[in-house]
């Protein structure tokens, strides 16, 4: 049963206290009723950011914005929209930050003297292509700029607006430059509605999955994040359905509620599941040592005990039954020059 006090179209139901302020508000519930996106210009220094940790395969990533629409409630880059001074709640999905200067700040990363190119993973943080991408297009400029220094780039995102690039991923592709990561935690759509209310159905990123495929564009999958006692029984069928459409290969992690993720996603879930919230956040407690969150290298993605490793050994099983003799290519950098080539026929 749900409760009729849902805000819609958000994963997060209030804002949270950010751990940074000296003095917080409690604000009424009326100042809720009409949450409105706002979008606000930022100038950062370099839009490339170095990979420092130990679990995580790439060098770089890039984000073209900051906060993000989708409004998941277990986002892990919640806590990081507190370091601007918003709350990881419901600003952040509604208060974006939009980095219109990125394209410019790529070409000056590209043209550093002594630079060893190593694919970019875009973005490592929030979604590049969620819904403020179709009005601003800063994605769009970051690829054409990838294409034009003919630098690899991993495309991460939860939306098939990707598909909107093609004209540009597909040669990309064409010289080995470009992969795309699509995240498909269910394929449930009334669950998907509840866990991502503001992504792409699941039978629209399926889709998306089938057009890479044929255009010849590498696509991986990010089963994430696995919530056992809500999507912990759909791996299989999750498997299956993306090698159908053309997945090369697939990875998962499991869910963790870091900071101040972990009351954004407790109240989303007590308000979406009351009858199940405490079973899930036991079981979640049972893989993470009795936490919600954890932070420990390696085992924050896989997590430990007996549930863990069933989902695991499942997944196992679903590599040999649907992925196996599938191989996922590696990216060029041998293409890379440093200078720019102009693709006047494209654009």
């Amino acid at each position: 049963m749900q409760n009729e006090n849902i805000i819609k179209g958000q994963g997060a139901q209030r804002n949270v206290i950010n751990r940074f302020d000296r003095f917080t508000f409690e604000p009424e519930d009326e100042d809720f009723d009409i949450i409105k996106t706002s979008f606000t210009e930022v100038f950062p220094k370099t839009i490339v950011n170095q990979v420092k940790s130990e679990d995580l395969p790439m060098e770089y990533s890039m984000n073209p914005y900051q906060g993000c629409e989708h409004g998941c409630s277990y986002c892990f880059a919640r806590p990081t929209h507190e370091y601007w001074g918003y709350s990881a709640g419901i600003d952040f999905e509604r208060k974006i930050m939009v980095k219109k200067n990125a394209p410019e700040l790529l070409e000056k990363f590209f043209r550093k003297r002594g630079y060893k190119p190593e694919p970019i993973l875009m973005s490592g943080n929030t979604d590049c292509y969620q819904p403020a991408e179709r009005q601003f297009e800063i994605t769009r400029q970051l690829l054409k700029v990838c294409l034009d220094y003919r630098h690899p780039v991993n495309v991460l995102t939860k939306n098939a607006l990707v598909l909107r690039d093609l004209d540009i991923l597909k040669p990309l592709a064409e010289q080995n430059l470009v992969s795309v990561s699509l995240s498909i935690p269910t394929i449930n759509e009334d669950l998907r509605r509840k866990m991502e209310p503001r992504t792409s159905t699941a039978n629209n990123k399926l889709k998306a999955i089938e057009v890479l495929s044929e255009n010849n564009i590498p696509v991986h999958v990010m089963v994430a994040p696995i919530i056992p006692g809500l999507n912990s029984d759909e791996p299989l069928s999750i498997l299956k359905s993306i090698s159908d459409a053309g997945a090369q290969s697939f990875g998962y992690t499991l869910v963790r509620l870091n900071d101040t993720v972990e009351p954004v996603f407790v109240k989303w879930i007590e308000a979406q599941f009351p009858d199940r919230a405490q079973k899930v956040l036991n079981l979640i407690r049972s893989m993470r040592g009795g936490n919600l969150g954890d932070k420990r290298y390696f085992e924050r993605q896989k997590g430990s005990g007996n549930i863990a490793e069933m989902i695991h050994n499942t997944f196992k099983i679903g590599r040999k039954k649907f992925f196996e003799g599938k191989e996922f290519p590696k990216l060029s950098t041998d293409g890379f020059t440093g200078t720019k080539e102009q693709q006047l026929k494209l654009f």
